[in-house]
């Protein structure tokens, strides 16, 4: 009797989870349901989401529970020489009793994560004749994985799949509506300068001006189309996070020097404070760069003349921080909640100032991946400072 109540309490359990994924459409909390999800229903100590690039024909990580997920989202899996490959290439379900007997097996997740697997269930996510990714539970609490938890788990990859891809299916319509409305702007400017060059009453220094502003609208479609591919692949999370340690003093440095003709442009200072004691971070370097020169481009752009931008650093036991601030305009209290959305701009500056709206986003998501945080503090007429907390390991 106590068996057949706790089989009776799983599939009650199955059915909350059911009308839970049904209900959500935000792909990374929906992500993180279905790996616990997993990992409760088979009581297993972990479970792990690997999707499927069917165009690229390359699998990558997206989450895990119980597992440094920063370090591991947008790891690429290969589909030949791995068990996830093994179970999208035959669309079967796979249960192994210790994964380091099996030739399939890819050892670099252990290396990577540093989490040693035991024994392993997987099971493919298909949905409309196609395979979108594999659902994994890892290392059994006690005995082995048997038919019931592969039953209950194929069950669950099942109803994960469709929700998955109407998720994807939403948040890629939801993008690209938002991207194709921002791009309405620049190309009716590009219109309308194109038609009046064509008027022959038009003088000269009114093509000149006309050929001006197309080329200054091609450049921002091209910045923009930039910076959303750049947005869309991070909120895939198809980029994987090479953190390394890495001089953080040098970086900045680095930085400074690329924005600095820019900042002389606008004849703002730019001053680095940076103990060069400092010692080494765990990030991935190209991604923080590009971090600290959008906020560096922003601090400029909204800054005053003979204005300063300050970058400084500090370092505890629990944390590293980063600070960038400038003396600059400030940011509008209404304005604060929704700086890091996607296109929005500070109502009164869309025309002054050139941008797309996706810089803070991007940098969010990017923060984010590292498993950090950004915080931003702002008075009008008096600038704003915009903190990273980064996580010391």
């Amino acid at each position: 009797m106590p068996e057949l109540e706790k089989q009776l309490d799983v599939y009650k359990r199955m059915i909350d989870i059911a009308r839970d994924l049904a209900s959500t459409l935000d792909l990374d909390i929906l992500l993180d349901r279905i790996a616990q999800a997993a990992a409760d229903i088979t009581e297993a100590e972990a479970a792990s989401i690997i999707l499927y690039d069917d165009a690229a024909r390359e699998l990558y990580f997206q989450v895990a529970t119980n597992i440094d997920e920063p370090t591991l989202r947008g790891l690429a899996v290969p589909l030949e020489g791995s068990i996830a490959g093994w179970i999208v290439v035959n669309r079967k379900p796979v249960r192994i009793r210790d994964v380091h007997n099996d030739p399939r097996h890819f050892a670099t997740i252990e290396e990577t994560t540093r989490y040693k697997t035991q024994s392993l269930l997987g099971v493919p996510l298909i949905t409309k004749d196609k395979v979108i990714g594999v659902l994994e539970v890892l290392n059994k609490n006690t005995g082995e994985f048997n038919d019931i938890d592969e039953n209950l788990l194929s069950v669950l990859g099942a109803q994960a799949a469709v929700a998955i891809e109407n998720a994807r299916l939403f948040q890629q319509s939801d993008l690209i509506a938002e991207f194709v409305h921002e791009l309405r702007t620049p190309l009716a400017s590009i219109g309308t300068s194109t038609y009046l060059l064509l008027r022959p009453e038009i003088s000269l220094e009114q093509r000149e001006q006309m050929i001006r502003n197309i080329y200054s609208e091609t450049l921002r479609l091209n910045t923009l189309a930039s910076s959303f591919l750049d947005l869309a692949r991070l909120e895939s999370g198809r980029v994987q996070f090479r953190i390394e340690k890495v001089d953080l003093k040098p970086l900045l440095i680095e930085c400074q020097q690329v924005m600095q003709s820019k900042a002389d442009e606008s004849l703002v200072s730019i001053a680095l404070d940076v103990a060069d004691s400092f010692s080494q971070v765990p990030v991935d370097r190209e991604k923080m760069r590009q971090v600290v020169l959008n906020l560096l481009s922003n601090a400029i752009k909204y800054n005053v003349t003979n204005g300063k931008v300050i970058i400084s650093a500090r370092k505890n036991k629990k944390e590293w921080t980063l600070a960038v601030k400038d003396t600059g305009l400030g940011i509008p209290a209404d304005a604060m909640p929704n700086l890091f959305q996607k296109f929005f701009r500070v109502r009164g500056t869309e025309k002054s100032i050139p941008g797309t709206g996706l810089g803070l986003s991007i940098c969010k998501q990017i923060v984010s991946g590292h498993g950090g945080s950004i915080e931003v503090q702002s008075k009008v007429g008096e600038g704003t400072t915009f903190t990273l907390h980064m996580p010391i390991t």
